[in-house]
C-alpha cells in the first residue's frame, strides 16, 4: 500500500536532508489546515515525470473539501499544469478560477516546497467557498494567520528548523490562539484562549497587552518557571512550554511569523491541561504504589528465603536439607521476578533480563566445586505481564536445575541453551544440554528434582494448566537431553 514515508523514500531526487525536511512539513503542517479551514495536499514530483499526492491533512475547525483518501493519485490537466507552473516560478500561485469539487466551489492556492532554494514539492490549499461567506473576526483573525504561515512555505522559513515533534501537551487550534505582533503585544485572542488565561487568574483584557506582561504577573515569587516560558510569551522562537497559576495549568506554543526571513508577529496556541496534570498525577501516585507494593514483597520473600536458609544450616537430615534449599530457591525465583516489576512504572518486566539472571542464579546454586556449566540463548522472549512471568520464570528454573543436578553428574563442565520462539501469544522454548542423556523418560535426570518427582510437576502444572501447553521430554541427538515446550501467553504484549 502507498504512503507518504514510501513516496518521499522512493524519490531519487531527494537527499536525507530533503527526506527529513518533508517529514517535518506534514508533521507540522495541521496548524495551517485549521488556521486556514481548508485542505492541504503535498504534491511530489515523480521520476517518470508526473506529479504524485504524497500527503493529505484534513482541516479539524470546518468539514473537509476532500472525502477519499488522495495519498498515491496522479495529479493531472490543469492540477498538473498549476503545479507545475509553481514549481519552475518557486512562488505562491492559484488558479483564475474556482474549481468544483461535487458539489462544493473550490478555492486552489499553490505554495511550492522550498529547502536552501531547492523545490521539493507543491503544497496545494483547497478552500471550500462556502465557509468564506459569513465571516467574523475569529475566522478573519485565524484565516490571516494561516496565510501567513502558508506563504513561509516557499520562503523556507516553515516548517521550523528546529521541529517539535515530541511536545508533551499538543496544543491545537480549536483549543485557544493569540495573535501576536512583532514586538508581542496581543493583537488578537480566541475566546478559549481568553479562557485559559481566566482560569490562571488573568482578569484584564487581553489585546494591546504585552503578552509577557500578562504571563509573569500571574507567577509568584518562588514558582518554577521554564526557560522557553519567556520565548513562548514573547513569540520569539518556535518552542513550548507551560504556565502554571491559580491551581490550573496551560500549555502553550509558539509559532513565530515571518515575511521574507524578518520575524513579524506570532501565533501562541493555548490549551489547558489542568485535568491532564490531574490525572497524570494520579497515575504516578497509582504506579508508584505499585511499585512500592512489588518491591515490599520481593523484601518478604527473600526474609522467608532466609528463613528457609537458616533452617536448612540447623537439620542434621540430608534429605530435609536438600529439599529446604530446593524451596530457596523457588522463593527467590519469585522474588527476583517481584524486584524486575519493581522497577518499572506498569506490570510488565523484560524478561530476557529477569531469566538470564534467575538462571544464573540456579546454576551457581546447583553446580559442584570446580563444575563449570555455560548457558547461551537463542530468541528473545521479550517483555512479558508479571502473569505469565511468574510462572514461566519458575518452570525454566526447574529445567535448568535438573540439568545441572543430574545431567552432568561426573562431568567437570557443560553447556545448556535455551532457544526461543515467540509469534504474538504464542511461545515456544527448547531447554537442552550436553550432559549425560538419559535412555527412558522414567530414567530421566530432567525428569526429575531431588528424587522427589516435586520439579516434574511444577514443570506440568504450569505449563498444562496455566499456559494450555504441552512439554516434551527426548534425547538430544548429539548427546543430553532436550525438553520441549509449547505454549501459549496469557497476556502477552
Amino acid at each position: 500500500m502507498v504512503d507518504f514515508s514510501h513516496l518521499v523514500a522512493d524519490n531519487p531526487d531527494f537527499d536525507a536532508t530533503d527526506r527529513e525536511w518533508l517529514h517535518h512539513l506534514v508533521a507540522d503542517w495541521q496548524v495551517i489546515a485549521d488556521l486556514s479551514f481548508a485542505d492541504l495536499l503535498l504534491v511530489l514530483p515523480t521520476s517518470q515525470g508526473k506529479y504524485v499526492v504524497a500527503g493529505q491533512c484534513r482541516p479539524s475547525t470546518v468539514i473537509s473539501v476532500r472525502q477519499d483518501d488522495m495519498i498515491g493519485q496522479i495529479v493531472e490537466g490543469e492540477d498538473a499544469k498549476a503545479i507545475e507552473r509553481a514549481m519552475s516560478e518557486q512562488r505562491i500561485s492559484r488558479l483564475d478560477h474556482y474549481r468544483a469539487v461535487g458539489n462544493t466551489t473550490v478555492c486552489d492556492v499553490y505554495a511550492p516546497v522550498r529547502r536552501e532554494g531547492k523545490v521539493l514539492g507543491v503544497v496545494v490549499r483547497e478552500t471550500n467557498m462556502a465557509t468564506r461567506m459569513l465571516n467574523g473576526r475569529y475566522e478573519s483573525e485565524s484565516i490571516d494567520a494561516g496565510k501567513k504561515l502558508f506563504a513561509m512555505i516557499p520562503e523556507g522559513t516553515f516548517p521550523y528548523h528546529d521541529a517539535m515533534l515530541k511536545q508533551r501537551h499538543n496544543a491545537r487550534v480549536s483549543d485557544g490562539f493569540i495573535v501576536l505582533s512583532q514586538d508581542g503585544i496581543v493583537e488578537y485572542a480566541a475566546p478559549n484562549a481568553i479562557s485559559c488565561f481566566r482560569r490562571l487568574g488573568a482578569a484584564e483584557v487581553m489585546e494591546g497587552k504585552y503578552l509577557a506582561e500578562i504571563g509573569t504577573s500571574l507567577i509568584k515569587e518562588r514558582d518554577d518557571v521554564s526557560d522557553t516560558l519567556p520565548l513562548v510569551l514573547a513569540g520569539k522562537a518556535a518552542v513550548d512550554s507551560e504556565i502554571n497559576a491559580n491551581r490550573s495549568t496551560v500549555s502553550m506554543r509558539s509559532l513565530p511569523l515571518y515575511a521574507g526571513n524578518v520575524r513579524c508577529g506570532a501565533v501562541v496556541l493555548c490549551r489547558d491541561v489542568t485535568e491532564l496534570h490531574r490525572r497524570e498525577k494520579e497515575l504516578q501516585t497509582k504506579d508508584a504504589t505499585i511499585a512500592e507494593i512489588h518491591h515490599r514483597v520481593k523484601n518478604n520473600l527473600q526474609a522467608v528465603s532466609a528463613l528457609l536458609r537458616l533452617q536448612a544450616r540447623r537439620t542434621k537430615l540430608p534429605e530435609v536439607k536438600t529439599e529446604l534449599e530446593e524451596a530457596m530457591r523457588r522463593v527467590e525465583t519469585i522474588a527476583v521476578v517481584h524486584e524486575g516489576l519493581s522497577q518499572t512504572a506498569d506490570e510488565i518486566v523484560d524478561f530476557d533480563k529477569v531469566i538470564s539472571t534467575l538462571l544464573r542464579m540456579s546454576v551457581d546454586l546447583a553446580v559442584e566445586k570446580d563444575q563449570h556449566i555455560h548457558i547461551s540463548y537463542l530468541g528473545k522472549f521479550g517483555m512479558m505481564p508479571a502473569q505469565d512471568a511468574t510462572p514461566l520464570s519458575l518452570v525454566l528454573t526447574e529445567l535448568v536445575t535438573n540439568a545441572v543436578e543430574h545431567g552432568f553428574v561426573g562431568k567437570s563442565e557443560g553447556n545448556i541453551r535455551i532457544s526461543v520462539g515467540r509469534g504474538g501469544n504464542t511461545l515456544n522454548v527448547v531447554v537442552e544440554d550436553d550432559g549425560i542423556g538419559y535412555t527412558s523418560e522414567s530414567e530421566s535426570g530432567m525428569a526429575r528434582s531431588s528424587g522427589s518427582g516435586l520439579g516434574t510437576q511444577i514443570i506440568n502444572t504450569f505449563v498444562k494448566n496455566d499456559f494450555g501447553g504441552s512439554v516434551k521430554w527426548e534425547p538430544r541427538r548429539e548427546g543430553g537431553t532436550r525438553v520441549v515446550l509449547n505454549m501459549r501467553l496469557r497476556a502477552a504484549q
